[in-house]
Parts: C-alpha cells; sequence; structure tokens
C-alpha cells in the first residue's frame, strides 16, 4: 500500500510540474517544497479527511451536553475531537443552530473553542490546522451577532452605491471573525437578484446589476485578505434568478450563454481578477453550460471546464452544504463522490460524515478517482492554510475578543444603514413626520413594528403599535383596523408581502379606512408590486435592529434618504430610483439655501460656522458657472471633511450633517458623471 502511495504521489509530482509556472519566485518554490513534502508524509485516510469541511454540536471541543445528539446526526463521533482524531478533517463549520456560536455571542466562548479545536488537529501526526469557517455575510445572513458588529448587509450596501462602505464592512467582519479564531468566511455573495420571487437570495446579493455587484464582490474581497481571511465568492455560476430555494429543491437556471456571461458570471469573473482565495458552488441546474439536468455542484463541464478551463480558476472550489435538497439528486453514499469528480476541491457539510468519508475512501481503492486528482485538491487546501500563515500559528489571541463591537465598528454600521435607506414613494410629502402627527403602527412582529415604535418615541414622535403573525389572522388584521381609529397616519411594516397575501390584506384594510398609509418594507424591496397605491413606502433590505432604527431616523426627518434601488420593483420604479427631502436644486446655490433652512430651523449655528459654509458653497458655485468638474469634485470633498469637523464641535447638528452631506455626496455624483 506504501509503494502504491509513493508511486502515486511521484506521477502526481509529474503532471503539478506541467503546470508550475517556469518564473515562479523562489519564495513560492520553498512553499512548494513544503507542501509536497507534507503531503509525501501523509496517508490517504489524511488526505480524503482534508477534503471535509464539517458541522459538529457543542460549545467546546469536548461539551458532554451534545454527545448524544453528535451521534443521532451522524457527526462522525460524539463532539469535536473525536470528529477530528477519526476523520483527519480538513475544518470546521461554526451555526448559530449547533451552539458553536450563541445569540448574543459568547466571544470569550467562541474563541476558546477555536483555539481548543486548533491545538487538537496540530497534535495529530500530520500538524495540519484547520479551516474554521462560517456564514457571516452581513444583512439576514449573520452568525456572529450582537454584541458583534451587525450590518445591514448586500443589498443595503447596493443601494449606498459605495465600494468604500462595501471595504470598510468587510473589513470589519472579518477583523472580528479572526478575533474568534475564525479564518475562513463563506462571503462574499456575487449572485446578481434579477427575480424578486427569490427566496433564497434577495437582499443578500448587492442588487441586479452586474457592475454593481462586481465592484462591490472585489471591494469586499480585497477587504478580506487585508484581514487575512479566506474569502468565498458564492454561488456559482449564480443563484440570482430563482423561484426555487436549493435547500429544499433543485432551481433551474434558463439563462441563454450571452445572458450567464454578461449578468450572472460577471462578478465571478471579477472576483477571480481580484484574486479570490475561493468560490462555492450552487446546487443549480444551468441547461446552457451542461444540459445533463445535474446541478453545477455535480457538474463537471461547470466546475472543471468552465470555472477551471475557461476562467482560469486556481483557487478552492467548495460545494454549498451537502445536506441541501438541491445536492442530492443521485444516492446518498455517492453525492461527495460525484461533486468531487465534478471538481469541487472541499466536500462541504456532508449529512452524514462516516458516509461520505467511508465512500470517497472507497471510490479511490477502488480507482474510480485517483489518487492524483486527490493530491491536487489536497495541494491547493495545504497551500490556501500555507497562504494565509496557518501553519506557522493558526491560534488566535484571547484578548483580542476586545475588537469586536467596538464603538467604531458599531457607528460604521449605522452610518451605512443611515444610508441606506431607500424613499421610493412620498405622495403630498407625507414623511417625513413631525412632532404633531399620531402614528400607528402594525406588521408582522419579524417586521419590528415594536422596535419602529420605540425608536419614532425617542425622536418625539408619538407613535403606538400592534404586531402580528407573520401571516396576519383575521382577527389580527381586524384589531389593527380599529386601533388604527385615533391615528393621523398608518405605517405597516412588511416581510416580503409581495408572496405573502395576508400582509396584502392588512396593507388593504389599512387604506380602506382612509388614513395616509406608509409602507415600509423590511426585507426584499418589492412589496410595493402588490400596493402600488399607498401614499409613502421606504425599504430597508434587511430587519436588523440597526435597519430599523435608521429607518426610524429617516421616517422622523432626522436623517435625509440617501439609497438608490439596487433593483428593479417591476412596472413601478426603475433601478437607480430614490427620492430625498431636499427640494433646492442640485447645486451650490441650491446647497446654500438648504444651509438658510437648517439655520432657520436650529440645526446650524448662525454666524461664523454659517459664513464659513456659505463662503465654501460660493466658490463651488464659481466653478460650477465655470464647468470645471474636477474642481467642483475636489472642493465637495474638502466640504465634506469641513461639516464632518463642524459636527465633532458640534456647531453642526446630526441632521444637518446629514442633509449636507448627502447633498454634497449627489452634487459630486452629478459632476463626476459629467453632467
Amino acid at each position: 500500500m506504501r509503494n502504491r502511495q509513493l508511486l502515486s504521489f511521484l506521477s502526481f509530482l509529474l503532471v503539478l510540474m506541467l503546470f508550475i509556472p517556469v518564473s515562479t519566485s523562489a519564495a513560492e518554490d520553498e512553499t512548494e517544497d513544503v507542501i509536497l513534502r507534507k503531503m509525501s508524509d501523509m496517508t490517504l485516510e489524511e488526505k480524503i479527511g482534508q477534503l471535509f469541511v464539517v458541522h459538529v454540536y457543542g460549545k467546546t471541543a469536548t461539551d458532554p451536553n451534545y454527545e448524544q445528539i453528535n451521534v443521532d446526526n451522524n457527526r462522525g463521533g460524539k463532539n469535536f475531537k473525536e470528529v477530528i482524531e477519526n476523520y483527519h478533517i480538513g475544518g470546521v463549520i461554526y451555526f448559530n443552530w449547533t451552539d458553536n456560536i450563541g445569540t448574543p455571542i459568547d466571544t470569550e466562548q467562541v474563541n476558546v473553542l477555536s483555539n481548543d479545536l486548533q491545538e487538537i488537529a496540530m497534535d495529530q501526526r500530520g500538524e495540519i490546522p484547520l479551516f474554521i469557517s462560517t456564514d457571516q455575510e452581513g444583512g439576514i445572513v449573520q452568525r456572529v451577532t450582537s454584541p458583534g458588529t451587525v450590518f445591514p448587509g448586500n443589498m443595503a450596501l447596493g443601494a449606498t452605491r459605495s465600494q468604500g462602505y462595501a471595504a470598510e464592512s468587510a473589513g470589519i467582519l472579518g477583523e472580528e471573525l479572526r478575533s474568534l479564531g475564525i479564518n475562513m468566511n463563506f462571503a462574499p455573495v456575487a449572485d446578481v437578484n434579477i427575480n424578486p420571487e427569490n427566496p433564497v437570495i434577495g437582499v443578500r446579493s448587492f442588487g441586479e446589476n452586474p457592475d454593481l455587484v462586481s465592484r462591490l464582490s472585489v471591494a469586499q474581497v480585497n477587504a478580506y485578505r487585508e484581514e487575512n481571511v479566506i474569502a468565498s465568492a458564492k454561488h456559482f455560476p449564480g443563484h440570482g434568478d430563482t423561484a426555487v430555494d436549493s435547500h429544499y429543491g433543485l432551481p433551474i437556471i434558463n439563462h441563454d450563454l450571452e445572458t450567464l456571461h454578461e449578468v450572472d458570471l460577471k462578478p465571478f469573473k471579477a472576483a477571480i481578477e481580484a484574486g479570490i482565495d475561493s468560490i462555492m458552488t450552487a446546487h443549480i441546474v444551468v441547461p446552457a453550460l451542461d444540459d445533463s439536468g445535474l446541478p453545477a455542484t455535480l457538474s463537471k463541464p461547470i466546475l472543471t471546464d468552465l470555472l477551471r478551463g475557461e476562467m482560469g480558476f486556481e483557487g478552492l472550489i467548495i460545494t454549498d452544504s451537502l445536506g441541501m435538497s438541491g445536492a442530492n439528486v443521485v444516492p446518498e453514499n455517492r453525492v461527495a463522490i460525484e461533486a468531487f469528480k465534478a471538481g469541487n476541491d472541499i466536500l462541504l457539510n456532508p449529512p452524514n460524515v462516516e458516509l461520505a468519508y467511508n465512500s470517497m475512501m472507497e471510490a479511490v481503492e477502488s480507482g474510480e478517482i485517483s489518487e492524483e486528482r486527490v493530491d491536487e485538491s489536497v495541494f491547493r487546501i495545504l497551500k490556501a492554510k500555507m497562504d494565509k500563515d496557518l501553519f506557522d500559528d493558526p491560534y488566535t489571541d484571547p484578548e483580542a475578543i476586545e475588537n469586536i463591537g467596538t464603538e467604531e465598528h458599531l457607528q460604521t454600521a449605522e452610518e451605512i444603514a443611515n444610508r441606506s435607506i431607500t424613499l421610493v414613494k412620498n405622495e403630498d410629502d407625507v414623511l417625513p413626520l413631525n412632532g404633531d402627527d399620531n402614528v400607528f403602527i402594525t406588521g408582522p412582529s419579524s417586521a419590528k413594528p415594536d422596535l419602529l415604535t420605540e425608536a419614532l418615541n425617542e425622536e418625539e414622535i408619538e407613535a403606538n403599535s400592534f404586531a402580528t403573525a407573520m401571516s396576519p389572522t383575521d382577527e389580527q388584521i381586524d384589531e389593527a383596523v380599529a386601533n388604527a381609529g385615533e391615528a393621523d397616519k398608518v405605517i405597516v411594516t412588511t416581510y416580503t408581502a409581495n408572496t405573502n397575501e395576508a400582509q396584502q390584506q392588512l396593507v388593504q384594510e389599512m387604506e380602506a379606512t382612509g388614513k395616509t398609509v406608509i409602507v415600509a418594507a423590511i426585507r426584499n424591496p418589492y412589496d410595493l408590486m402588490v400596493f402600488p397605491e399607498v401614499d409613502g413606502y421606504l425599504t430597508t433590505y434587511g430587519f436588523q435592529d440597526v435597519s430599523v432604527k435608521a429607518l426610524a431616523n429617516v421616517i422622523a426627518g432626522v436623517v435625509n434618504p440617501f439609497g438608490k434601488l439596487p433593483v428593479t420593483i417591476p412596472d413601478l420604479y426603475d433601478y437607480g430610483h430614490g427620492l430625498d427631502y431636499v427640494e433646492t436644486e442640485q447645486s451650490a446655490d441650491g446647497m446654500k439655501t438648504l444651509v438658510e433652512t437648517l439655520i432657520e430651523e436650529g440645526e446650524i449655528e448662525d454666524g461664523r460656522i454659517a459664513r464659513s459654509i456659505n463662503i465654501h458653497l460660493t466658490s463651488v458655485s464659481h466653478f460650477e458657472e465655470s464647468d470645471s468638474a474636477d474642481k467642483v469634485i475636489k472642493h465637495m470633498e474638502r466640504f465634506k471633511q469641513l461639516i464632518d469637523h463642524q459636527k465633532d464641535n458640534g456647531m453642526v447638528s446630526a441632521k444637518a450633517h446629514s442633509f449636507l452631506m448627502t447633498e454634497t455626496d449627489r452634487l459630486i455624483e452629478k459632476w463626476s458623471r459629467g453632467e
């Protein structure tokens, strides 16, 4: 057996030499030599183990409270320690539902767990560190929550249009993950969401425009690299146009080749060019790429021919969870085998660890899968671990948890949330509310009507609320209508109401009262499609507290709405639409008028500060008259620094700062486009 392994490994070396560039640096040569020496000492069992990243229940490496759960759920052992020792796994994935990460998070517990797992792995014969991974996309998919930094999510970032915000958020997420010992993040989501009924992607996407998705994905790829965290663009070749959730079914993407290359694949191409570490596959059928009916995860034409061959990707290919329905279109003992044969390097989260591992061993021992093919993937896995310095030091500093949820991080999340809220419709200027308005707020509890009420009360807006079920009952709707009787205005918070008839009925019954009705879509922005006659409509792109509080800021007029739709609301509003509360013209002179209004409202201290602001705007006005775009942009960037400084000094209120900054950015954007 040992001789056969040696011959196989020598054959692999010969194959590998064909792909190593002649001009590799001495450092690269040394890294490859170290990896090859490490591989030459590995058994086949150890190599197969490196292909797997699995979940295990428990708060600690040997948690006695989850032993039976792990056995009953086919985790490959009673605890993390046994699974590592039994199967030499390449990595683990943390979830909230496995109690690896609590809600709220106990940062010390996760830090200790990560370090203990790495110590167990490094105590094994092979001394190979683990990938410790999770899904920390931001928004509705965040495993690390409070007191960590909770961000409003990708579509909210798309609404800001800001690569800077995309990079800042990923940088903070990466730093906080590293502080917990998590070195691999299954993000960013590079899917282009063009289907309003998409049940699984939606606001997890940056938007429907492939160029926007590409820019923001690349910004996050670069930020994760700066934090030394392995990033993974997902879900290849693009999960954005489906009405089926691949957790529970098998979606089919019927795009032609031109659409695939111009839309779905474009962000992945950009991520590859930016040096993305890994790409996660999708359990979706794409007939234009493979007419076999197999999902991309099991498709050699999609993963080996397209992703490896045509697109030139050299990093890690990772399956989406192999326990999802979309992957289970072959017998259970064949799923891991077929995924590996298709071109995947890492087999993520098989539902039965022992079965998947043994199936792979048997496939190699029978010759169905060559040892050379196994070596190719193991080489990539070890190289990724070495590139991130995990062999030198896989541990995290226990004191690093002080970096989690810092005031600076939380303020960044709040700023992004404030900038993301999109005012789509505002008939007769029903927004912002004022102190004289008596407001009633209702909607599903998951759409946070109570939290919105509390936040508005803090802004001295008189409001009360009534929360319903996700699908409001007739009795709940009747009670909501009765409660609205004394209100001047009604706000309905909705949660994917475009696919929920009961929520639609709630809004319709509110409209029938004759009250002013404002809808705030707390998840997907498409809800307006089913009740287009409402008086006002805003969208937050997420139900996180940070987004709901930002919504309150906009509704109360403390923050000027800035977000622009990153998707089209079919037959109603185009991509890029977004309103604000400023009625002056988009120019420096228009901003001077805005300054006068803010002075009258007591938001800017009249006198020297006001004169300084107006002098600056007068100079910009002269540059506008002479069509000097570069000077307009340059001086308005300086103007932002001025306003920031005056806010820090207490001379400009938070409201004035928001209104001036948003209008400044709109003016910069206008002149950047050459208008």
